[in-house]
């Protein structure tokens, strides 16, 4: 552009951030960026500029000069919604999840009707563990939103973290209702169905969620586990057969067995797609061992413990380690 000799500085920032948008809008980013630049060198007030230069840097990836220039846009204009919004999403993408948690608690001041603001600013919170403000953020994206299922299903796994089993049970229930093919939603409804013992429930949920994502190991770890924990059920109700002294032919026994097999079937899928599932190692150590218990097997109790040795080597400092350990020198013996 040709500019007159009279023309203030002002109106040159202006008119070359102007030649920037027209260039943007044509897909040409590298000399917008170059106007925009020239812009903030007459007039380093010129925040629109800073806003344009974070949007195209975004664009191209450029994260860092992204989040430089919205910095600069949200010093210089503390107000706008758009740039704390845009400076949270380009902190998030480069897992700066603290800075971007405080740019997006600014978003939801400036624009506190805005669900994704919310959804947002939780999923920071969540990833630094700041579970308070997962509750706050996410409570409020529910009620904007309420089929937002990722934050139901957040909000699930700070209250089961809490021991809070219902609420939990709740939320993932009616993420499901939104989401109902979401794997990772079914597997945490299973896991706490496991831990307040419903395991029928469980066992159908994990299933669920191996059939549509085959390769979930996660899913399979705690279906080895729910197995063990039905195999449990089996034999009581079979002592309650037993002292109820029933003369009729019973399936629980075989049932028992049935349970073991599919525990060490479950466990080994789960090592076999993630062979750094230290719980699953665990797991079908413990299943060995039932199985080398049931039929008096010095073979099957090495292999057991096998298992268990590979899971320390994987994390030496899981919990019950101590309780580990007892085991294996029990056994060893």
């Amino acid at each position: 552009m040709l500019f007159s000799c009279g023309c203030s500085r002002e109106h040159r920032a202006v008119a070359l951030y102007v030649d920037a948008v027209t260039l943007n809008e044509i897909g040409e980013n590298e000399m917008a960026v170059e106007k925009l630049n020239s812009a903030v060198r007459i007039n380093k007030r010129f925040s629109p500029a800073y806003s344009l230069l974070g949007d195209i840097y975004q664009k191209m990836e450029d994260y860092e000069k992204s989040a430089a220039s919205y910095e600069k846009a949200t010093e210089l204009n503390n107000w706008s919604f758009k740039d704390y919004f845009k400076l949270g999403e380009v902190y998030q993408v480069m897992k700066k999840f603290s800075q971007a948690a405080e740019a997006y608690a600014k978003a939801c001041e400036l624009g506190p009707d805005n669900p994704q603001a919310y959804i947002n600013a939780a999923k920071c919170c969540y990833e630094i563990k700041d579970f308070n403000n997962v509750l706050v953020y996410g409570e409020r994206a529910e009620k904007l939103d309420p089929n937002a299922s990722e934050v139901q299903q957040m909000l699930g796994d700070v209250y089961e973290s809490r021991k809070n089993h219902e609420r939990a049970v709740a939320l993932y229930k009616k993420a499901l209702e939104t989401d109902s093919n979401n794997p990772a939603i079914m597997t945490s409804l299973a896991v706490v169905y496991l831990r307040t013992n419903r395991n029928e429930p469980a066992k159908e949920l994990l299933t669920s969620a191996i059939q549509i994502k085959p390769d979930n190991s996660a899913a399979y770890q705690y279906l080895g586990y729910c197995y063990l924990r039905l195999r449990e059920q089996a034999i009581e109700a079979h002592r309650l057969e037993l002292k109820a002294d029933s003369n009729t032919p019973s399936p629980i026994e075989t049932a028992i067995t049935g349970y073991l097999n599919e525990a060490i079937q479950s466990y080994n899928k789960a090592i076999e797609i993630n062979d750094k599932d230290w719980e699953a190692y665990r797991g079908l150590g413990v299943a060995y061992m039932l199985r080398a218990l049931d039929n008096k097997d010095a073979e099957l109790k090495a292999k057991a413990i096998e298992q268990w040795r590979a899971s320390l080597d994987i994390k030496p400092d899981q919990p019950r380690r101590d309780k580990l350990l007892e085991l294996m020198r029990k056994y060893s013996n």
